[in-house]
């Protein structure tokens, strides 16, 4: 298969998995069976928020913590893992079905070995954005931050394995980055400081760029393989509806949450497409966008479809059955 074809295919399953992962563990684990050991993907790397972060949160001071019941419940001896799920990531599910690993561990954990570094860490926390703003709310790290701690990794790999199988290295693995969500949610919507900033235009716009300057750095990194993930349906979020009463008592997701997600991923997609035009400058560079908008909202309009549980049915019960994401 040719690498352009088998990059295409591997962000698609990224996408799939980012809302399949709502069906459970047991079933999406049948749907995605791990292949054999494969060279086309050396690493997986991500940064974000909790929909990628494996653990990250647990070796910093903050209350945006996984740590404890009902997460990991899926998980192998029922153990938190400080993923904020029930089970494994969509990330792990990559990782697994690449031929990598299993797991995509949290680059914070100081015990894992030169091999688990080498074959993919995750940078993301829980409660981070673009925004830097969303991770000092959170008292989370920062998307900046995050990049300071690939630019450490990069060097630690430099002096264990030499520069150059370094750079080929980095230049074969994969960069996922998911976020976005916390910066309206937890941040525009909640704390007024932004809103007095910006228009909802333009703070999408500010997301955006700091979004690009972050995909920019990685490119002059040798990352040459990033998928980037759209927004989910805000307005259908538990905490946005719990938080709008009015819509609780309609019972439906909230519109205008949903119009700034929809708004902003058309924005996304429009930016990394130039990007990907103008990256000429870095080789065999490839820039995607992985969409979840639209399954995420078919699947909770549709529900029976997908033998998935009713969402509001959920809310009505206190939101006791749903594992929150941050």
């Amino acid at each position: 298969m040719k690498m352009v074809s088998y990059f295409a295919l591997l962000f698609l399953l990224f996408a799939t998995l980012q809302y399949c992962t709502a069906f459970g563990t047991h079933q999406t684990e049948a749907l995605f069976k791990p292949k054999s050991q494969n060279y086309s993907v050396s690493a997986v790397y991500t940064f974000g928020d909790s929909t990628v972060d494996p653990g990250n949160n647990d070796y910093i001071t903050t209350p945006f913590k996984s740590n404890f019941p009902p997460y990991g419940q899926d998980f192998p001896n029922h153990i938190p893992t400080g993923r904020f799920t029930n089970g494994r990531l969509s990330t792990d599910f990559v990782a697994s079905f690449v031929g990598i690993k299993e797991y995509v561990p949290p680059y914070l954990d100081q015990s894992l070995s030169l091999e688990e570094l080498m074959t993919g860490v995750s940078f993301a926390s829980a409660g981070s954005g673009y925004d830097p703003l969303t991770a000092q709310i959170t008292s989370v790290i920062t998307i900046s931050k995050q990049l300071e701690y690939f630019k450490e990794y990069k060097i630690m790999l430099e002096n264990a394995i030499g520069k150059e199988k370094t750079e080929y290295h980095i230049q074969k693995s994969a960069v996922l980055i998911s976020a976005g969500t916390n910066d309206f949610v937890l941040n525009y919507f909640l704390v007024p400081i932004r809103r007095r900033q910006y228009s909802i235009e333009d703070y999408q716009q500010f997301l955006l760029q700091n979004l690009r300057q972050l995909i920019q750095s990685l490119l002059e990194l040798g990352i040459r393989r990033i998928a980037v993930t759209g927004l989910p349906p805000l307005g259908c979020l538990p905490f946005v509806i719990t938080l709008n009463s009015h819509a609780f008592a309609e019972q439906g997701c909230i519109e205008s949450y949903l119009t700034v997600a929809r708004d902003f991923n058309l924005r996304l997609q429009a930016m990394l497409a130039s990007m990907q035009m103008t990256s000429v400058g870095f080789s065999g560079s490839r820039i995607v966008y992985a969409g979840i908008y639209q399954p995420l909202i078919d699947m909770i309009q549709n529900y029976k479809s997908f033998d998935a549980f009713d969402l509001m049915q959920v809310l009505r019960n206190g939101g006791k059955d749903v594992v929150v994401r941050g």
